[in-house]
């Protein structure tokens, strides 16, 4: 394979036109299918990570969107109405079109196309069997409790914790202090139930796997571990468009990947397919395009090597740092401006004032956010 060098500025820029940046996808749907998954996270300071996500990747994005698009949408009906659908499931398993599930290769929560399923069931059946206090084999405790919980789920249809109000305690994990909890945790990573929605609050409702997928996709067989392996190299190269592969990782898509070489950067890949987007007659030298905020998770700045690299950015996520070691913020946002990453803000919605608030920014001279701030604002409802 024959590396296509190019300069870091139209690197830049080909990333931002694969990452759907300069032209958003017309719905979710397309969206989900251009990038294979999309992360979620329950962390709602000035909306969660995947709404920040899709927001820059889908015309006419609004909050929570997502949700609906896996789970049905309850606006405008009757509590009575609700409570009915609700015992029956959202959606009905033949009209999903994603369903949530973690990536095989981690415990990172995603959006996942339909056609993800059958790669994930040796992940699930080999997480039956391995230590884990989060999602590894149930105790003798919890599959004492699966009797009760499985009986539960068949006759009464989505439940969540709360309806096993008197399950008891469990070992403390994250994301789990109830047995009920903790039990239903492990079964959604093992595949044996899913959430087939979630509450305003964000809780987890989950139910058997044939209520909530559709037959056909159920009835797929099991890919081999050849198959599945390419997948998950593909699926790193649809969400990332422009990636470092490791070497195990190459082998298995050489035939479908373009090498690219950056000065300063380590060998990059970009599929095939997504060559013509390097077009240099296509390409404008600045994109023509608003400032942008980006989510701390964005494809485009979640590889930090790539992104220290390419964009000369070094950026971290800082939820989970401690306050005193912190250099940004709590939930700060990268600023891109054209073909630069010029910066941060730090919003945080304020939502019983009905305003957004910066805790703290800093952005180069000469580029003003303003208007982005604004445009969060109004997407968030607030002044």
């Amino acid at each position: 394979m024959t590396p296509l060098h190019l300069d870091a500025a139209t690197a830049r820029r080909f990333m931002r036109r694969a990452l759907l940046l300069d032209e958003p996808a017309p719905d979710i749907a397309t969206a989900l299918a251009h990038h294979g998954y999309i992360q979620i996270d329950p962390i709602n300071v000035c909306g969660r990570m995947h709404d920040l996500i899709l927001r820059n990747r889908v015309r006419d994005y609004r909050e929570g969107a997502l949700m609906r698009h896996l789970h049905g949408d309850f606006s405008g009906k009757s509590p009575l109405e609700r409570g009915g659908a609700e015992r029956r499931g959202v959606l009905p398993a033949a009209a999903r079109m994603a369903f949530e599930h973690h990536l095989p290769s981690d415990h990172t929560l995603v959006a996942l196309t339909l056609d993800a399923w059958p790669h994930l069931q040796s992940e699930m059946r080999h997480r039956t069997r391995r230590n884990g206090a989060w999602s590894g084999r149930l105790t003798p405790k919890q599959k004492e409790f699966s009797t009760h919980l499985f009986a539960e789920l068949t006759a009464r249809g989505p439940l969540s914790s709360e309806d096993f109000a008197d399950s008891g305690r469990a070992r403390s994990v994250w994301g789990a202090a109830t047995l009920a909890k903790a039990t239903l945790q492990k079964h959604f990573f093992h595949g044996q139930l899913l959430i087939t929605r979630r509450s305003e609050s964000n809780r987890r409702y989950y139910d058997l796997p044939e209520r909530v997928l559709p037959p056909k996709i159920l009835r797929l067989p099991e890919p081999t571990k050849a198959e599945t392996a390419r997948w998950s190299v593909l699926l790193k190269l649809r969400q990332r468009r422009l990636t470092p592969l490791k070497r195990d990782e190459l082998p298995h898509v050489a035939d479908l990947v373009q090498a690219i070489t950056v000065e300063g950067c380590p060998t990059l890949y970009c599929l095939l397919t997504d060559l013509p987007l390097l077009d240099l007659s296509t390409l404008s030298p600045q994109p023509a395009t608003p400032v942008v905020l980006l989510a701390p998770l964005d494809p485009l700045i979640y590889d930090r090597r790539v992104t220290s690299a390419l964009w000369n950015y070094d950026y971290t996520w800082e939820v989970y740092t401690p306050p005193t070691k912190r250099k940004r913020g709590y939930y700060a946002l990268p600023v891109l401006a054209g073909t630069e990453l010029v910066g941060h803000l730090d919003p945080k919605a304020d939502r019983p004032a009905g305003r957004l608030r910066v805790m703290s920014r800093s952005v180069k001279r000469g580029h003003q956010v303003a208007k982005a701030i604004s445009a969060l604002a109004r997407w968030l409802g607030l002044k």
